[in-house]
């Protein structure tokens, strides 16, 4: 038999305070438990039976020939490149450094060829790379940034395994800008002259917007360089201030506007990327996902690559009014952000070079005619 449905009607209980009674304390007394002795038990002994597993054929597989890896040639003209130290000659103008990476052993090429030819400009302001270009350039250190780069690319402490347990990041920036007495330390001294200027730029992850950090005006400008080096969607956030900072390129790739801004008469902009290069414009809205914590951030980076299309065409712009000098690389780069092939990376160092000394007269005429 079927029951019949019947709707309850909703009650509202009524909320009822209980009241608090507090119980009386009661000392339990102390009781030893008495000891028992277990029996031993035999148990019986169990023959298991003798199973025959069947035979199987495996089939016969060819496997691949696989290397070992060995440990990584060095660098085969390492000892040819120049080293000592620039002079004391300080020339007005102001070096503007585009990033890339390992695109900087470029740059590193150029800076070098300045430096023998006693082009020791009174300010440089770098991006990520340049930045880092930039350090041994102001403390006047030949070869510095080359040897350093084309010497310890494979040291997993710089880029690795160890770089990832000390930084959080397969790249460890900090590897290059803090002294952990592996290689040629910096002279600090020289470097930190007030004849000379040195900025690096890095984006405020809270603004998405390029802070311009200066030495000796900024609390630790090797902290900025290296926030300035880091690279997107690999590298944690570094701290400024309380403010978390990225990589400078991600809201400018080429600072040459502050220079303008400064008022500088004198302005030579190396890139590194060869004259008539443009990045394929389109918006990276996976960014977006990543960085939604920092929008403002995320907005900027997504359509960086329409901002350095713009600035491209500024340059030129402005190179053939005279308002500054370009140079871009004589032949196409084509190396990755982390290119591990030593002999391309050091192939791309002396690009650099001898580009130099190829616009040297004309570099000589600009800045001291």
């Amino acid at each position: 038999m079927e029951l019949p449905h019947i709707d309850l009607p909703d009650i509202d209980l009524p909320n009822v305070e209980l009241p608090h009674v507090d119980l009386p304390h009661v000392d339990l007394p102390n009781v030893d438990l008495p000891h028992v002795d277990l029996p031993h038990v035999e148990l019986p002994h169990v023959d298991l039976p003798h199973v025959e597993l069947p035979h199987v054929e495996l089939p016969n597989v060819d496997l691949p020939n696989v290397s070992l890896p060995t440990q990584v040639k060095p660098y085969s003209r390492m000892d040819e490149i120049p080293s000592g130290t620039a002079s004391d000659v300080v020339v007005d103008g102001c070096l503007v450094l585009e990033g890339g990476a390992f695109r900087g052993l470029y740059t590193q090429g150029f800076l070098d060829a300045m430096m023998l030819n006693d082009l020791n400009l009174q300010c440089a302001i770098g991006v990520s790379a340049g930045a880092l270009s930039a350090i041994s350039y102001v403390s006047g250190q030949i070869g510095h940034s080359a040897r350093v780069n084309l010497g310890y690319r494979h040291d997993s402490r710089y880029i690795g395994a160890k770089a990832l347990l000390h930084s959080r990041s397969p790249l460890d920036v900090g590897f290059l800008t803090e002294d952990r007495g592996v290689f040629e330390p910096l002279d600090e001294e020289r470097f930190n002259r007030p004849e000379r200027r040195f900025v690096a730029v890095a984006t405020n992850c809270l603004t998405g917007e390029p802070t311009y950090f200066e030495r000796g005006k900024c609390s630790d400008i090797m902290l900025a360089a290296r926030a300035s080096a880091t690279i997107p969607l690999i590298s944690p956030m570094v701290m400024i201030d309380d403010v978390p900072y990225l990589d400078g390129g991600c809201s400018c790739k080429i600072p040459y506007q502050w220079a303008l801004d400064q008022g500088f008469q004198k302005i030579l902009v190396v890139r590194t990327r060869e004259w008539g290069y443009r990045k394929e414009a389109k918006e990276d809205t996976a960014v977006l996902k990543v960085y939604r914590g920092y929008p403002e951030f995320a907005r900027k980076l997504s359509v960086n690559s329409f901002a350095y299309n713009i600035q491209c065409d500024e340059l030129e712009q402005l190179d053939a009014e005279g308002k500054l000098m370009q140079i871009a690389p004589s032949e196409p780069v084509r190396i990755s952000n982390l290119e591990g092939d030593l002999e391309k990376l050091g192939s791309l160092y002396w690009l650099g070079y001898q580009d130099c000394l190829d616009h040297m007269d004309n570099l000589k005429a600009y800045f001291l005619g």
